[in-house]
């Protein structure tokens, strides 16, 4: 006898965003993310309706939408104007920004792949960029043009015969070829809006938006509740930007509204970021639903969502319903996304078998399913949702064997369907209430990852300075027909990309190009004013803060003891911390909250906190969680060893670049310490391990750890450099910090310390 199945709604919601990367509202795009993720990720993405039976969300940020609008008329990046030059006509800077940014692409699905891309990736490796004259002319035209092409998602060969013959000529390519491939870049990119027109109107997808330039909205209209450290003098006790977090949600639904032809009944929270203000900001804009993370519900229901050592949750019951949230007289519908399968299609399944992979994840749901046979309930829905375009680079094929797979195995299971979420939520009878909205237990530390460190907090300051003299222009000019343009500027430089790469943990690779556009939007304010430009705008941002962390305030000789207590007597209270912040991706997968590090005469100290997420699920997951923390002495001339991680993604931050000559390998499972290596450079780029007794380590309610500096060949008045690296299985998933290497200095003579 068959056993019942109940069925299953899926919404799959998949958000596209990209931030401005202009300087001004008319010059080109300084990356060309948007154009490359277009030709990539946008249109293909939202055909695969026609397939298969299947309907699909997507979230669009309109200054994505914009910017594609821009690219169809015409609108170029650097990139793409190089690739339209004469090689002939190229500048040696040129061809210098060609040789260091014209690989940026993924190394084994776009590169590896295309044998004369990777010939020449293999020559700028072996031979580095400092010289020009290592590629000839028509090498540089057939990177240019390989670039492009290997952006250009696959499926649009077999329709495209011009395309289909580009690629087939893998070498030897011409202006006119290069010129080709940009307008097949644009004809692709002029077809995205149309086609979601066509099929939100056929009810084939669901189109919902976020606030305009993507801001944190709990940062803006709630700064002060969640900003820490005042001091007397603070500039920063308020951002006074709820009016501005209005008008981005506002001018957002409108947008879409115009380009789609039909206003969005959903808005995605910028980065799951969501509080009950913002709640009751999108109910004033006639906002149906929202969306946000697992943690987020698990915190607002006061309920703990336990995984086994592969991920699935022992009760889905909670995650797979929708919850009402009473604002005034009505609601806002929420739904919450399951975080395994989202973190699985970003950063797992990307590195295994297309098709083996999809069907994991359909058994994922299956057993999912297979759990709601006892529920009192007849509606169940399950979110995947997560960023639509910057995983797939990731997947052969980008991806297309993944989701052809899956999306034919959901659509052949008629126990299975797939939902529009609008739709769902208004046939839907079984709403629970959800009586408050928390993103975090620990208000001040949620949303860390925006707020709350050095380097971002100059940002914002700079920002309300900005703001302050734009609202004290208007009162005194109200009828200047700039304004509008202004306070554009302003809305740009609320968006959350900007304090996501600035200081510690994040690292794009491009942090200083980020900061370069973020420093100039708030100059076009003034110039738009025709107000005199502060010259601190002038310095980059990073450049500011050399000290990415709180340094030791003095000398430390803790005694190693695995008890966690910071007091006068144990000497911990001077020692410098890094406090690393809960995040979408962190909580789950950094194994320690904060890290302490000192010295004294003789040794270098380190203690780790064990992340507290882990700590409360270690009875039920079984995961190994791994830190690698690289030192150096400043100036050593000996052997140094790379650092021997995989990085996740092509992003490659400078420091990562870097050599040193000692590695601490820690790894814990269970709560358990499971080992403690120390190795060493040897000549050859080769390491190998050292006596790790000469370390005292206790490990308990932290892990403390004592190193002679001379183990490490540090002498009297010498300097050692070190960062953290957390790195789970080998791979790298943060640097901390995620700029520079951290020091401490041993003193040149014996200190006395005073207690």
């Amino acid at each position: 006898m068959m056993s019942q199945t109940k069925k299953l709604s899926i919404a799959f919601y998949w958000h596209m965003h990209q931030p401005v990367y202009q300087l001004t509202p008319n010059g080109d795009y300084l990356m060309p993310w948007v154009r490359l993720h277009a030709v990539k990720d946008y249109l293909d993405m939202a055909l695969w309706v026609k397939k298969y039976n299947i309907k699909l969300n997507f979230n669009y940020v309109p200054v994505l939408l914009d910017a594609l609008i821009d690219y169809e008329n015409g609108a170029h990046d650097i990139h793409s104007r190089l690739t339209v030059t004469p090689a002939d006509e190229l500048t040696a800077e040129d061809k210098i920004f060609i040789l260091n940014n014209f690989f940026d692409a993924n190394y084994q699905t776009m590169i590896l792949n295309n044998p004369e891309y990777h010939r020449l990736y293999k020559l700028i490796q072996s031979e580095g960029t400092e010289d020009i004259s290592i590629l000839s002319n028509q090498e540089y035209s057939d990177l240019m043009a390989l670039f492009n092409l290997v952006w250009i998602d696959p499926s649009f060969r077999a329709t495209n015969p011009v395309l289909k013959r580009l690629i087939e000529k893998r070498a030897n390519y011409t202006l006119e070829d290069r010129k080709a491939i940009i307008e097949i870049h644009r004809s692709i990119i002029s077809k995205i809006i149309p086609t979601l027109r066509r099929l939100v109107k056929s009810n084939k997808i669901e189109i919902t938006t976020s606030p305009y330039y993507h801001p944190i909205l709990p940062v803006l209209l709630d700064y002060k509740a969640i900003r820490k450290n005042y001091t007397a003098d603070d500039e920063l006790t308020d951002l006074a930007t709820e009016s501005d977090a209005e008008l981005q949600v506002e001018k957002a639904l409108d947008r879409v509204e115009k380009l789609i032809g039909k206003r969005p009944k959903g808005v995605w929270c910028s980065e799951q970021c969501v509080s009950q203000k913002t709640l009751d900001l999108y109910k004033k804009f006639g906002v149906k639903w929202s969306v946000s993370d697992e943690n987020v519900l698990a915190n607002s229901i006061d309920f703990e969502f336990i995984h086994d050592f592969k991920g699935y949750l022992e009760d889905p019951y909670h995650l797979l319903k929708s919850y009402s949230y009473k604002t005034g007289d009505s609601d806002v519908k929420m739904i919450f996304r399951d975080s395994t399968i989202s973190s699985l299609i970003n950063y797992e399944y990307g590195q295994h078998n297309p098709v083996a992979t999809a069907n994991d994840l359909y058994d994922r749901i299956k057993i999912i399913q297979s759990k709601i046979l006892s529920s009192p309930d007849k509606e169940h829905l399950l979110t995947i949702a997560l960023d639509g375009e910057n995983c797939w680079e990731n997947y052969i094929n980008d991806g297309n064997e993944f989701l052809d797979t899956l999306y034919s195995l959901i659509s052949e299971d008629s126990s299975l369907e797939t939902v529009l979420i609008s739709d769902y939520l208004e046939n839907c009878k079984e709403h629970k209430e959800l009586k408050k909205v928390v993103y975090s237990k620990n208000l001040q530390n949620a949303f860390k990852l925006w707020i709350n460190e050095p380097i971002k907090d100059v940002a914002w300051t700079y920002l309300k300075r900005a703001n302050q003299d734009y609202i004290s222009y208007s009162k005194r000019e109200p009828k200047n027909p700039n304004l509008e343009k202004a306070h554009k500027e302003l809305l740009i430089c609320e968006g959350s990309d900007w304090y996501w790469w600035y200081g510690e943990p994040n690292s794009s690779g491009r942090d200083n190009l980020f900061d370069f556009i973020f420093r100039n939007h708030i100059k076009n304010m003034y110039k738009f004013l025709d107000l005199e430009c502060p010259s601190y705008l002038d310095e980059p941002l990073i450049s500011i803060s050399t000290s990415p962390s709180n340094y030791p305030k003095g000398l430390i000789s803790p005694k190693i003891t695995g008890k966690d207590s910071i007091t006068d007597e144990d000497n911990w209270i001077n020692a410098g911390c890094i406090e690393i912040p809960d995040g979408p991706v962190l909580r789950e997968s950094k194994i320690f909250d904060k890290i302490c590090f000192g010295n004294d005469n003789d040794y270098f100290y380190l203690r780790f906190y064990l992340n507290k997420f882990i700590k409360s699920t270690q009875s039920t997951m079984s995961r190994t969680y791994q830190m690698y923390i690289y030192l150096r002495k400043a100036g050593r001339m000996q052997a140094l060893s790379p650092i021997r991680l995989i990085n996740k993604s092509e992003n490659v931050t400078p420091v990562s670049m870097e050599k040193f000559h000692n590695e601490i390998q820690v790894s814990i499972r269970n709560d358990e310490l499971r080992f403690l290596r120390l190795a060493k450079a040897i000549p050859g780029d080769m390491w190998v391990l050292e006596n790790y007794k000469y370390m005292e380590v206790a490990y308990g309610e932290v892990l403390d750890v004592k190193i002679p500096f001379n183990v490490l060949g540090v002498d009297l008045g010498e300097t050692l450099e070190f960062l953290f690296i957390n790195a789970n299985y080998g791979m790298t998933d943060f640097y901390i910090p995620n700029e520079m290497v951290l020091s401490v200095t041993r003193p040149a003579e014996v200190v006395t310390q005073n207690h």
